[in-house]
């Protein structure tokens, strides 16, 4: 399978959609999800090409992986949460739906399920829910 430079994230890294992020370095991107699993659900990109894990470099994987740890930490913070869920598809019989590389960081609470997939949030709600986020990586 090749990369989609039209798929959505591409689109977010190129500014054509907007998004609310959170953390940015040199190789990386973290993002609100729109459709937020719990509070704080926030999606770690790499900023160049990778499909999935199945194609991205060791480079690649190796920055999100950085990415994904220090937002991990601020999501702990930020929501008081005692908890970290990591989820990453691969393809669609993996359940990928956007195909560029992500990470779901989800801030978890014991006894707490997670919402269903596909519920759009407030905008004001995702950007409340930034702001915490970004005072926790400071």
């Amino acid at each position: 399978m090749s990369y989609d430079n039209n798929n959505v994230f591409a689109k977010i890294l190129r500014d054509e959609l907007p998004s609310e992020r959170v953390y940015e370095d040199e190789h990386t991107v973290a993002m609100m999800d729109i459709m937020p699993r719990t509070d704080g659900h926030v999606l770690v990109i790499p900023k160049s090409p990778a499909r999935n894990i199945l194609d991205a470099t060791p480079e690649q994987l190796a920055a999100c992986m950085a990415s994904v740890q220090k937002v991990s930490h601020a999501l702990m913070k930020a929501f008081g949460a005692p908890g970290i869920t990591i989820q990453q598809f691969n393809e669609s019989a993996g359940g990928q739906e956007v195909f560029h590389l992500h990470f779901h960081v989800l801030p978890r609470h014991d006894g707490v399920r997670l919402r269903r997939p596909g519920g759009m949030e407030e905008p004001y709600v995702i950007k409340a829910n930034a702001e915490k986020i970004r005072a926790a990586l400071d």
